[in-house]
């Protein structure tokens, strides 16, 4: 096993260990996502190794090439980027979670097309909660009504929303735009909506992250390194 992927992986799980200690939460309530993008087949199994079972994919065929090669080993795979409509059938063979649903046409397909013999697809809703134009995500005033379609679809489960904000020029502005992605979170669930994941936070702004209410963090170059 590569010795430095398991380090890697100890020096995060203490640091989100930490960052539940400041915010007065308990450890078990939030997972790490090892984002493994570009890196092969090799690295995550290393990470696996190491005690890591949830590993979170961009390029759609690019991981499932990877899924079908580690199929030995008993991992969660997520999709996290954008999904194009000619993808989504891969999507709903391969992967057990999607976070990146922004439209409900992308929803709808991936409904349609999760195989009967799978459980339930987990899928997160993405939202642009700072408006970057840039960005992926489906815009704060138009997320509940694309919320209550989403969660009405079969072989679907809504679990949650994610949020990629625009890098934030101070922790101020961290804080604020992932406690107003919360807010949003808490809104739904008021609405009744029985959500218990929100996938918010990466290796820059993770303590902050976690410290307005995340449920997941995403982490892949503190865990894998640099290419």
């Amino acid at each position: 096993m590569n010795a430095l992927i398991a380090e890697n992986l100890s020096h995060v799980q203490a640091q989100i260990a930490a960052a539940c200690l400041a915010a007065g939460r308990a450890r078990s309530s939030v997972r790490l996502l090892a984002v493994s993008k570009t890196w092969g087949p090799d690295a995550v199994r290393q990470a696996h190794a190491a005690g890591q079972t949830a590993f979170g994919e961009n390029y759609i065929q690019e991981a499932v090439d990877k899924i079908i090669t580690l199929h030995d080993l008993a991992l969660e795979w997520h999709c996290i980027g954008p999904i194009q409509s000619n993808k989504t059938r891969l999507v709903a063979e391969h992967f057990d979670w999607v976070h990146s649903i922004d439209r409900l046409k992308i929803a709808q397909r991936l409904s349609e097309q999760r195989p009967e013999n799978l459980p339930p697809l987990q899928v997160c809703i993405q939202v642009n909660v700072d408006g970057g134009a840039t960005k992926s995500g489906v815009a704060p005033q138009d997320l509940p009504a694309l919320a209550l379609a989403v969660a009405a679809l079969p072989r679907l489960q809504l679990r949650g929303l994610m949020t990629l904000p625009e890098p934030a020029e101070t922790p101020e502005q961290m804080h604020a735009v992932h406690a107003q992605a919360k807010a949003l979170f808490d809104a739904l669930r008021q609405q009744g909506l029985p959500l218990d994941t929100l996938s918010m936070g990466m290796s820059a702004d993770l303590d902050a992250a976690i410290a307005e209410g995340s449920t997941l963090v995403r982490v892949g170059t503190a865990i894998f390194g640099k290419r």
